[in-house]
């Protein structure tokens, strides 16, 4: 039992621990409100904020990339905080073959173009830049005025990315403009050719660039100036011999190239012709568009020749000024020809000799699954002919008629073949004089055989 001697210990042991807690409280006090003078120098100071070495070591990489880069020796995670913060505007020729696909390039694409769809370019933000770049340099470039070297330049770097070029126009040469007397300043517009002694018109020259691009599958082209408001001239929209032959000769040796579009570029039987003497061998040519030209009956009979000597899947001609005899070379063709799958000649002067033709020349083709005649001036009597190839073929897959005048006749044998039909699932004969009658018959078996073919792909 404790005396009352020990009270007295007792009490100054509180009070020592009494005061040795509020000199605590008070030193805390004291150290949060220098924790608190130190941080308002710096009021977005968070320890947590404070970079690593790596990271410090990374963003000098970063700094210096352009004078000395470093990218392959990183550790994936690093190669991420690179291409974070790598800037867009560095010079191609330092990114270009050692920067991947991936962030780096989704921020050079959205930073220069609006419009950013990746799904058209394999998903690949890497193709989309180097290909779009590619296509504003060719159609922004003047002959005669830009250097060469511009594209030279280019084209070691993107050749590896480069699959498809879409060229929307192709600019003639400049030339100064003839001075008035009372003018001081210069003035330039873009050259009009004329018979006596005219300035060359030819656009750009594709030899210097197409055997380059070793991945090139796809190429588009229009002969034209975009925006030519006040100087516009029939000219500015058309392809030269010369620029016929240059190209040509750089379409033979692309020799990866799959599908050659080339329209609205007032192309004649003579140019026609002469790309297509260079298209003869080609080895992985698939797919062929001259739509919207003035190619002829010679041009087609150019083109039925093509057709026997090459592997084309695919070949669209529409709107162009084929009749009879040039439906009849192609119909040739068609007999020959096991590779073709597709084929348009709509908005054409076929007429009946030209339908006629193609309808017997189809009851030996039992590979072609779409057909396009619209708008060919065709009767009954093509109808007719049609439908002999309906009833026995059960490969083709679409058939367009409409725009025609089959009239009464036309229908009831359309009807008919269709009865024995079980693979067209889709036959327009819109504005054709058909009956309706006809119309819903033949709807009903298309609707048949849409139910069918659904039916197998499901298993």
């Amino acid at each position: 039992m404790e005396t009352d001697d020990t009270l007295p210990s007792i009490l100054q042991l509180f009070f020592n621990d009494l005061a040795a807690a509020r000199l605590l409280f008070l030193g805390a006090q004291n150290y949060r409100k220098m924790s608190r003078r130190i941080m308002a120098e710096d009021p977005d100071w968070i320890l947590d904020f404070v970079p690593s070495l790596s990271n410090l070591s990374l963003q000098c990489i970063v700094n210096n990339f352009e004078e000395r880069p470093i990218f392959e020796a990183l550790k994936p995670t690093q190669r991420v905080f690179i291409q974070e913060r790598l800037s867009p505007s560095l010079p191609l020729h330092v990114t270009a073959n050692l920067v991947p696909d991936g962030v780096y390039w989704n921020r050079c694409c959205k930073q220069k173009y609006t419009c950013c769809d990746v799904s058209d370019y394999g998903y690949s933000w890497k193709r989309m830049f180097f290909e779009r770049h590619l296509e504003n340099i060719i159609e922004h470039f003047i002959p005669n005025v830009t250097e060469p070297k511009t594209v030279l330049q280019m084209a070691p770097l993107c050749k590896d990315y480069v699959k498809r070029l879409v060229i929307s126009q192709l600019l003639p040469p400049i030339k100064e403009a003839q001075k008035k007397e009372e003018e001081e300043e210069e003035e330039y517009e873009y050259v009009i050719g004329n018979e006596r002694g005219a300035p060359c018109l030819d656009h750009f020259d594709f030899r210097i660039l197409l055997d380059k691009l070793t991945n090139l599958e796809e190429l588009h082209l229009v002969y034209r100036v975009k925006h030519c408001a006040m100087n516009f001239e029939w000219s500015m929209f058309k392809m030269t011999d010369q620029d016929c032959v240059s190209l040509a000769t750089a379409l033979k040796s692309c020799k990866t190239l799959k599908i050659f579009r080339l329209h609205l570029s007032q192309i004649e039987d003579k140019q026609c012709r002469l790309l297509v003497k260079y298209l003869l061998d080609h080895p992985s040519l698939r797919e062929l568009d001259f739509s919207h030209n003035l190619i002829g009956d010679r041009g087609a009979r150019a083109i039925g020749k093509l057709l026997t000597m090459s592997k084309l899947e695919t070949l669209k001609m529409y709107n162009n000024q084929i009749s009879g005899p040039g439906a009849r070379a192609i119909a040739h063709a068609l007999s020959k020809n096991p590779a073709l799958l597709s084929l348009n000649l709509c908005l054409n002067h076929l007429m009946d000799e030209g339908g006629e033709a193609i309808g017997k020349a189809l009851l030996s083709n039992d590979t072609l699954l779409h057909l396009d005649l619209e708008g060919t001036g065709l009767t009954w009597l093509s109808a007719a002919a049609l439908s002999k190839v309906l009833a026995q073929n059960n490969t083709m897959k679409t058939i367009n008629l409409s725009n025609n005048k089959l009239g009464e006749l036309g229908g009831k044998a359309l009807e008919e073949a269709m009865s024995h039909n079980t693979s067209v699932t889709e036959c327009s004969i819109y504005l054709t004089g058909v009956d309706e009658r006809s119309v819903s018959l033949i709807d009903k078996v298309l609707l048949a055989n849409n139910t069918s073919e659904l039916k197998i792909k499901r298993k």
